[in-house]
């Protein structure tokens, strides 16, 4: 199937996922992760109706940003260097992966010399994988007060990427785990605008709206399986 289906049938489970929890399906943003894909695949993919992109690399990121319209919404999904920051921080709308005092600083260093206000999300490595990033749960609340204090930089809320189960029942609790702790964090800093919860990819976006998911981010599951790097009709490589 091609890319204008392949999204119809996502958008449908996230439908049916949202209203099985009781939710308003349009309170679920989709953000298309394009790592690897194409800029002409991307336009494909706005063309069927898509607004948002996410990408893992900072390089991918800077080198599609101009050949696609301003009004695409740009979102860092990906681990962010602090000596990346500066390439992007005035392409994203939003930075999923908050991970360190040292990247929030940064951030903040950076916001200021443009004089921005740049919204991230916390990464919580609720599963307590050693392979991926992200804080311990015991530390998220005394990090987001300590970056609330930082001019230009502002927590949104929260981000996690589950394991990668052969059954995506088997990462609800993860999921729950993160949802729980949102609604603790909104109720322990009232004065915080904690409202979003970015977790579910192509294989457990369903269980992941369910738990409360209100960003998804989904990328096989509408542009296929991620090609190899490769260079694109430019002349560009992508993903390299």
């Amino acid at each position: 199937m091609g890319i204008r289906e392949n999204l119809r049938l996502v958008l449908e489970q996230v439908a049916e996922a949202a209203k099985k929890a009781g939710r308003d399906p349009g309170s679920v943003k989709l953000v298309a992760v394009t790592k690897n894909v194409p800029v002409d695949m991307m336009q494909e993919a706005m063309a069927a109706g898509v607004k948002a992109f996410g990408e893992n690399r900072v390089q991918e990121l800077v080198a599609k940003h101009p050949r696609l319209p301003v009004d695409v919404e740009w979102h860092l999904i990906g681990h962010l260097q602090t000596n990346k920051v500066k390439y992007i921080i005035d392409r994203v709308h939003l930075i999923h992966s908050l991970d360190s005092w040292r990247l929030a600083r940064e951030i903040s260093r950076r916001a200021q010399e443009r004089s921005l206000n740049v919204e991230v999300l916390v990464q919580v490595n609720i599963s307590g994988e050693e392979t991926k990033y992200g804080l311990p749960p015991g530390e998220v609340r005394n990090f987001i007060v300590g970056v609330a204090e930082l001019p230009g930089i502002r927590v949104r809320g929260l981000m996690t990427i589950a394991p990668l189960v052969p059954d995506p029942e088997g990462v609800r609790p993860i999921f729950r785990e993160l949802y729980q702790m949102a609604g603790w964090l909104r109720q322990e800093l009232p004065g915080l605008p904690l409202d979003f919860l970015s977790m579910g990819m192509s294989n457990d976006f369903r269980v992941a709206v369910e738990e409360g998911a209100n960003i998804i981010r989904v990328g096989s599951a509408i542009f296929g399986p991620r090609p190899n790097p490769r260079r694109d009709n430019h002349g560009e490589k992508i993903g390299g």
